[in-house]
């Protein structure tokens, strides 16, 4: 391999090796990514899968142009929602029938933290993350506005610590495990445990962690949990999102959004509500087919993945990529937010530099793709399915070069939707 002016060696010969040695290389085939492009952006929006484009094509020829209602039963729709939500749970390590798929990130954060609270109704204590995801915090809010509880805004780190001395109070926490900003892991067994010595709630958002790394729900004791299908999970753009609830809560559990799809006899078309039985009475309206039974066939591309593989691969890629930064970025400005420490990390690594913008702006268009969290922060996502260690040196390469060239523009214009 020739090695440009400049540039160790070893960084050339390391990524060598490693993609070489990487067993999960074939799985790249399966997605239908663009010649010349480095990726690294699928923390946002996943690539496409190969399997979609057929997939799609049958269900909209065949089985809504020929089959119209009939697919309804013919070809599964009715229990999809339930059906991908068991796909997607095998992914978060849920046991059957604790999983649904069906409505956006937004409406299922809803449904979980107003239900969470319903389940904890003598407690007037709302926890979450003050670096939570904008609608994390503001549906947060907006379900404390609606059940008149107050909201306290505490880092993962310190919770424990309130949790012992206001945890009495306590209806639920909504943490993710990871920072969608700097990469940074949280332990999702120790938040848990401390919330349930305390008799609180535990939901998770896993928007940047399903299907990057291993995840063991039931395990772990989590109460619920939700998550988008855009991301790792490659379901394409606006995806619907999942929802997890654990077995132990499904008697007791009243949602905000009472759909006629969650009722006990749907198409009896009664005048009151009744609770279907299990995870199923979180269903709410019409479940959106194309792009459910689209996220069903990106799920294809995990078939017969082992996640810890992925997950030990990932941190090869960041570990690769924060070396990179090092010899190559450092020198130009350039400082890491993402923890060195393999298990303090997710599967992105996030740069600052205070001309974020211009630089992402510019990466795009010598063909690499990442994106940037106001003011000053580069995220670099990695995805152990597709993402080689070659694609990281060629990343860290040309946002060296454009650095010291000063190629890019002071003042460009706005990065696309930051999810």
């Amino acid at each position: 391999m020739t090695t440009a002016p400049s540039v160790p060696a070893a960084l050339y010969e390391r990524a060598a090796r490693l993609d070489a040695d990487d067993a999960l290389a074939p799985l790249r085939a399966r997605f239908l990514l663009p010649p010349d492009v480095v990726y690294l952006d699928g923390n946002s929006l996943g690539p496409l899968p190969a399997a979609v484009p057929a997939a799609l094509d049958d269900v909209v020829r065949r089985q809504w142009g020929t089959g119209l209602i009939g697919s309804w039963n013919a070809d599964g729709w009715w229990e999809a929602p339930l059906r991908v939500g068991d796909t997607v749970g095998a992914l978060i390590g849920a046991a059957p029938g604790q999983t649904v798929v069906g409505d956006s990130t937004s409406v299922q954060l809803f449904t979980a933290l107003d239900a969470a609270a319903e389940l904890r109704p003598d407690r007037p204590l709302l926890v979450t993350d003050p670096g939570h995801f904008p609608t994390d915090r503001y549906l947060a809010d907006a379900v404390a506005r609606r059940r008149g509880l107050e909201v306290r805004r505490v880092p993962p780190a310190a919770l424990p610590r309130f949790l012992a001395a206001e945890g009495h109070r306590v209806a639920v926490v909504s943490y993710a495990p990871v920072d969608f900003r700097t990469g940074e892991l949280y332990d999702m067994r120790t938040l848990t445990g401390a919330a349930h010595d305390v008799g609180a709630l535990a939901l998770w958002d896993l928007c940047h962690a399903a299907g990057a790394l291993p995840l063991d729900v039931d395990a772990l004791d989590v109460d619920l949990a939700v998550g988008c299908g855009y991301k790792f999970l490659s379901g394409g753009p606006g995806a619907p999102a999942f929802l997890y609830v654990a077995h132990r809560h499904h008697a007791s559990l009243r949602t905000p959004l009472p759909g006629w799809t969650g009722h006990a006899d749907p198409f009896g078309l009664a005048d009151e509500y009744a609770p279907a039985s299990g995870i199923a009475r979180a269903r709410i309206g019409t479940p959106p087919i194309l792009s459910l039974l689209a996220l069903e066939a990106a799920l294809t591309a995990f078939d017969g993945v082992d996640l810890t593989q992925v997950r030990a691969k990932s941190l090869s890629l960041t570990d690769y990529f924060l070396r990179c930064a090092d010899e190559l970025l450092t020198p130009v400005g350039f400082t890491s937010v993402t923890p060195a420490e393999p298990g303090r990390r997710g599967s992105q690594v996030s740069l600052r530099h205070p001309h974020a913008r211009a630089l992402v702006v510019a990466l795009a268009e010598h063909g690499v793709i990442a994106d940037m969290r106001v003011p000053d922060l580069l995220r670099f996502g990695v995805n152990a399915l597709y993402t080689s260690h070659r694609d990281l040196l060629t990343a860290a390469l040309r946002l060296r070069d454009l650095t010291r060239r000063a190629a890019y523009d002071p003042a460009p214009p706005t990065v696309g939707p930051v999810t």
